[in-house]
C-alpha cells in the first residue's frame, strides 16, 4: 500500500510540476532592467565629472540639471515604469514620463518603486527624467514591463557598450567611385547646418583607407581641422610603434600642430584649430600617391570662404604602403558621452575624384557602426539633400533609414578648379 500510496504522490507531483511549468511558460511577462549606466545623461553637462558613475547615477539636489533615461520600445500597449535606488540619508526624486510627474522617496533600502502605468501608442524612443528635490540618491536601474514591451526594447545592455552607446552610433557614406583608375584626388564640400554644431561632433569629410579628414567641436571655446593617418602596425599605443612603421611628417601649414594619436588605432595627427562656423560651406582636398619606395604620401589642404587659396594642413609618409587614394567615405561621429543625448547633422556635397581628370561621384551606400548592429543604440541615419547628401546622429529620434541603403544624387555641379602645382 505504501508503495502505491508514494507512487500517487510521485506521479500527482510531477503532472503538478508540469501544469505549472506549462501554464508559466505560456504567458511569460516580458521585464527590461535598464541600467543607468550605458543609457542616462544629465541634460546640460559638456565638461568635468559625470554624475553617471560605474554603478549608478547620483541624482542630487546639488546639481540644478535632470537626469535623462532614454530605451527604444518596439510595440505598443501598456507600459510598467519602475526606479530602482536607494539613499543613504533619504530622498525625494521627482520622476517624470510622458509629461506626468511623480515624487517618489528613497531610503537606505534598495527599492523598486512604481512610477505608473502608462499607454505607448506607438514604438518608438521614451524617456525617463529623473530630478532631486530634496537629499541625494543613487540611481541604478529604470525597470519596463507590460504588453508595449511584448516585442522587445532596445537599450544597452552590454557592460561593453556602455560607453560607445552614450557617444552614439556613429554613420557613414562610402561613396561609389566612378573609375577603376589610380585615384591621387579627393574633394568634398562640408556645410554643418545651424544648431547642429554639438561640442564633441566630429563631421569627416575625407575618409580614406589609411585615414580621414574633416572638422570637428572639441569645446565651446575650440574647433579644429583635423587630419590624421594610421600607422600600418595596428595597436591603441603610439609608444608601440615601431621605427620602421612611424608615419613620417613631411611637411606642415602655418599654426598647424602635429604629433601622434592612440585609442582607436595609432598614428600621426595634424590639426589647425579654426573657428569654422555652421551655416558655411567648406572645401576639403586630399591626395594620395606613393613615392616609388615603398610608402606612400597623403596630404590634405583645406579651403574656407574668405581665404583666397588653399590651407596646407600636413603632408604625412606612411611606410611600407603602396597605393592611391581608396575607400573614399564621410562620416559623423560623437566623441563626447555627455553629449549623446543631443542630435547633429551634416551635409556632403559636391564629391568629386581625380584620376587624370575630374570625375563626379553620384551614389552613396549608408553604413553603420558595430554600436548599432549589436542594437545598443539606433538613431543614426542619412539620405540625400537638394544639394548632396547628409548624416545625422545621436538626440534619440526615430526616423531611420536602413542601413546599407545606397542613394544617388545627380550632381550638376561643375568640376573644382585646382591648381595643382600652386598648392602649398
Amino acid at each position: 500500500m505504501k508503495r502505491l500510496f508514494y507512487l500517487y504522490v510521485f506521479t500527482a507531483l510531477c503532472l503538478m510540476h508540469i501544469s505549472v511549468g506549462y501554464a508559466a511558460d505560456s504567458n511569460p511577462e516580458k521585464i527590461y532592467t535598464i541600467p543607468l549606466i550605458g543609457n542616462a545623461f544629465e541634460i546640460g553637462h559638456t565638461a568635468g565629472r559625470s554624475t553617471i558613475g560605474k554603478d549608478f547615477a547620483t541624482i542630487s539636489e546639488r546639481t540644478k540639471n535632470s537626469t535623462n533615461v532614454y530605451f527604444k520600445v518596439l510595440g505598443h500597449g501598456t507600459l510598467t515604469v519602475s526606479v530602482k535606488g536607494r539613499s543613504s540619508n533619504g530622498a525625494s526624486v521627482k520622476v517624470g514620463f510622458m509629461n506626468q510627474t511623480k515624487v517618489v522617496n528613497f531610503t537606505k533600502t534598495t527599492e523598486t518603486l512604481p512610477l505608473g502605468d502608462f499607454d505607448i501608442k506607438s514604438a518608438g524612443y521614451y524617456h525617463v527624467d529623473l530630478t532631486a528635490v530634496a537629499g541625494s540618491a543613487e540611481i541604478t536601474d529604470i525597470v519596463v514591463s507590460g504588453t508595449a514591451v511584448e516585442a522587445g526594447i532596445i537599450y544597452s545592455n552590454d557592460p561593453s557598450y556602455y560607453y560607445w552607446a552614450r557617444r552614439g552610433p556613429s554613420c557613414h557614406l562610402g561613396y561609389t567611385v566612378p573609375t577603376k583608375s589610380d585615384i591621387t584626388y579627393y574633394y568634398n564640400e562640408v556645410l554643418v547646418p545651424e544648431g547642429e554644431d554639438q561640442i564633441g561632433s566630429y563631421f569627416m569629410a575625407n575618409g580614406f583607407g589609411e585615414g580621414y579628414f574633416g572638422i570637428q567641436v572639441n569645446s565651446s571655446t575650440e574647433r579644429r581641422i583635423l587630419f590624421s593617418v594610421w600607422s600600418p602596425f595596428h595597436t591603441d599605443d603610439p609608444k608601440a610603434i615601431p621605427d620602421d612603421e612611424k608615419i613620417h611628417l613631411l611637411k606642415k601649414g602655418t599654426d598647424v600642430h602635429t604629433g601622434e594619436f592612440g585609442n582607436e588605432g595609432s598614428g600621426g595627427q595634424s590639426y589647425l584649430r579654426y573657428n569654422w562656423k555652421a551655416g558655411q560651406s567648406y572645401k576639403f582636398l586630399l591626395k594620395g600617391k606613393p613615392d616609388g619606395n615603398g610608402s606612400t604620401i597623403y596630404t590634405a589642404w583645406f579651403l574656407a570662404p574668405e581665404m583666397k587659396t588653399w590651407k596646407l594642413i600636413a603632408s604625412f609618409k606612411r611606410p611600407k604602403t603602396n597605393t592611391y587614394l581608396t575607400r573614399f567615405h564621410s562620416f559623423l561621429e560623437n566623441f563626447n558621452p555627455n553629449q549623446g543625448y543631443l542630435t547633429r547633422q551634416v551635409n556632403f556635397n559636391n564629391q568629386w575624384v581625380y584620376d587624370g581628370a575630374w570625375k563626379k561621384v553620384e551614389s552613396a551606400k549608408l553604413t553603420v557602426d558595430a554600436t548599432y548592429n549589436a542594437n545598443q543604440r539606433v538613431d543614426a541615419t542619412g539620405g540625400t539633400t537638394s544639394t548632396g547628401y547628409f548624416l545625422k546622429m545621436g538626440g534619440f529620434f526615430n526616423e531611420v533609414e536602413k542601413p546599407g541603403t545606397v542613394f544617388t544624387f545627380n550632381n550638376t555641379k561643375k568640376a573644382p578648379k585646382v591648381n595643382f602645382s600652386k598648392l602649398p
